[in-house]
């Protein structure tokens, strides 16, 4: 099994960034139904929200949003410093900030499951903080592995790059399959993550967790060596 992953680098980091999107639709989901109508991984998302509530539409959270963005910010800086000296595609570095992912997403897990289904206000945004982090740090990974129209955390350009190239559009070619599964998967992931979520709150997390833990274990197998001197001063801050 090893020997296969590591001569079939490319597709196995499609389904890895693949499997990651289908965990942000479980975590969006959560944080949109379970902590106060926010985004923790789609941006754009909580941007819109934020715009809306500043005039006061709907009761829309401004808090929430604000600690999101903060968070993801931060996460995909984070993500920015570490792997600055590297060179792009998986390295032991992306395994690292990966298995920190699913640590965050654990301990957020565990901390919510503790508290009950009852969560004041406090307690939210630093949930929501931590994921908005976990997912900031996710992404800014993936951006750096770079498996074409995947980001992971966003299918709004891949969305449009399906229908712009489709035979209906330019009629360009075109990856359909990747497009297409990364939309069909974050919708996956939301509908898991609403179904969890009417069990507990933490369970679409636990999911979540469990699914990136798996792909940092799986990515770590062909990832390339990062003991080159030219690369070492990525890890310092």
């Amino acid at each position: 099994m090893f020997l296969a992953i590591r001569k079939n680098q490319n597709r196995v980091h499609l389904g890895l960034m693949l499997s990651l999107t289908m965990s942000t639709g479980l975590i969006d989901a959560v944080g949109y139904l379970g902590l106060d109508r926010v985004f923790t991984g789609n941006m754009t998302g909580n941007v819109v929200i934020l715009g809306m509530a500043l005039v006061g539409a709907d009761n829309l959270p401004i808090i929430g949003p604000v600690v999101a963005l903060f968070g993801f910010v931060v996460g995909a800086a984070i993500a920015g410093r570490v792997l600055r000296s590297v060179a792009a595609g998986w390295t032991h570095h992306s395994t690292a900030l990966f298995g920190v992912v699913g640590v965050i997403l654990i301990i957020t897990t565990v901390a919510l499951a503790i508290i009950g289904e009852v969560h004041p206000a406090p307690v939210q945004f630093a949930a929501t903080g931590s994921l908005g982090l976990a997912m900031g740090i996710q992404a800014g990974t993936a951006r750096h592995i770079a498996v074409k129209d995947v980001t992971t955390v966003v299918v709004t350009s891949t969305l449009t790059g399906l229908a712009a190239d489709s035979r209906f559009g330019g009629a360009k070619k075109q990856m359909w399959q990747r497009r297409l599964g990364a939309v069909v998967l974050i919708g996956l992931g939301a509908a898991i993550g609403a179904a969890a979520i009417q069990v507990h709150l933490s369970l679409g997390l636990a999911i979540s967790a469990f699914i990136t833990l798996g792909v940092a274990l799986i990515g770590s197998i062909g990832a390339s060596s990062t003991k080159d001197p030219t690369v070492a001063t990525a890890v310092r801050f």
